[in-house]
């Protein structure tokens, strides 16, 4: 197969491949899917062909993402994404507690996403300053 890509693509699609692999694999430890591994160094093999040679190294003989790509930027797109989706889940559990944990249904889901709505203003005013936990 062959796609052809910009350098300006082929650049992006090396963040996308980093950014997939590191959500199927970082909290795996030892018990990786090596499938999307294999994927990410066959992309960052071809790097010195694109005149990217910084963005990749060897490791143990393997094509990887380098220190310089690692630290260019790509983990902070990552920490925004986490950010987002650790109070949109908070806000969603919370609500969902709120409720009792009833099953969603048409006649209560306004009910849900206004509650989420209201956790959602509330975490962009003030992050997670107002949470306690009663102990």
């Amino acid at each position: 197969m062959k796609i052809k890509l910009t350098e300006m693509e082929f650049r992006r699609l090396l963040d996308m491949a980093y950014v997939g692999n590191w959500v199927l694999n970082s909290t795996r430890g030892t018990d990786r899917f090596t499938e999307y591994d294999n994927v990410e160094s066959l992309l960052f093999s071809q790097c010195p062909e694109h005149g990217m040679d910084s963005l990749t190294e060897l490791v143990d003989g393997v094509p990887r993402p380098s220190a310089a790509f690692e630290q260019g930027g790509i983990h902070e797109a990552i920490a925004d994404y986490e950010d987002s989706m650790f109070f949109e889940i908070l806000a969603e559990e919370l609500a969902r507690r709120d409720m009792d944990f009833e099953p969603i249904s048409p006649e209560n889901f306004n009910e849900l996403t206004n509650r989420i709505d209201e956790y959602i203003a509330e975490f962009e005013l003030n992050g997670i300053d107002n949470i306690s936990l009663d102990t």
